[in-house]
C-alpha cells in the first residue's frame, strides 16, 4: 500500500488542533482535557484488525513506561464511539480511544489521504503518531508509520527507557 498522503502535514512548532469527541468511556474527550501535560496522539484505521489490534496492544504493553516518562496516550479512529469503546475493553487497553467518525480531526492533523491498495485508490486514514508538547505544540510528527515495532521506534525517538 503507498500513500500519497494530505496537502498539509504538520511539523514540530506547529499548534495541536484543537478536538472535541466521543471517547471510549462514554464521555467526550478534547485536546484542551490535556493542557500543560505531553500527549502521544496515534491515528489507527480500524479497530479489531490485526495490525490496528496490534499496535494498540504494543501501547498499552509500554504504557507503564510511557506515563512514567509523563506521557498521556491518546488513539483515535474512524470508528464509531461504540467500535472504539469495545476495542478498548476487549484488550484491557488502559488509555483513551476516540471515535473520529467524520475524520475531520484526522484531516486537520494531515492524517487522511490518498492511498492506494492492490491498485485501487481511495481516500483513508494515513497511519500517524503526534507528541504533543504542554504547551498545545507538536514536538514530532510521524507520518505512514507502521504498526509492528512503532511503539518501541517511538520510545527510542524519545528516548524512553522500556519499564521491566
Amino acid at each position: 500500500m503507498t500513500t500519497t498522503g494530505p496537502s498539509h502535514r504538520l511539523a514540530a512548532g506547529d499548534a495541536a488542533p484543537a478536538f472535541s469527541l466521543p471517547d471510549s468511556d462514554g464521555g467526550t474527550t478534547s485536546l484542551a482535557d490535556f493542557a500543560g501535560q505531553r500527549t502521544v496522539l496515534y491515528f489507527y484505521p480500524q479497530a479489531n484488525t490485526p495490525a490496528c489490534t496490534q499496535q494498540a496492544c504494543d501501547f498499552r504493553d509500554s504504557l507503564a513506561a510511557i506515563t512514567g516518562a509523563g506521557l498521556t496516550v491518546v488513539g483515535i479512529s474512524p470508528d464509531p464511539a461504540e467500535a472504539v469503546r469495545r476495542f478498548a475493553a476487549e484488550q484491557h487497553l488502559g488509555f483513551t480511544l476516540l471515535a473520529d467518525e467524520d475524520h475531520s480531526v484526522a484531516e486537520a492533523y494531515g492524517a487522511w489521504g490518498e492511498k492506494v491498495n492492490y491498485g485501487r485508490t481511495y481516500q483513508g486514514l494515513i497511519r500517524s503518531t503526534f507528541v504533543i508538547g504542554a504547551d498545545g505544540r507538536i514536538e514530532l510528527a510521524q507520518y505512514n508509520v507502521r504498526a509492528k515495532g512503532h511503539v518501541a521506534k517511538l520510545q527510542r525517538d524519545l528516548k524512553i527507557l522500556p519499564v521491566h
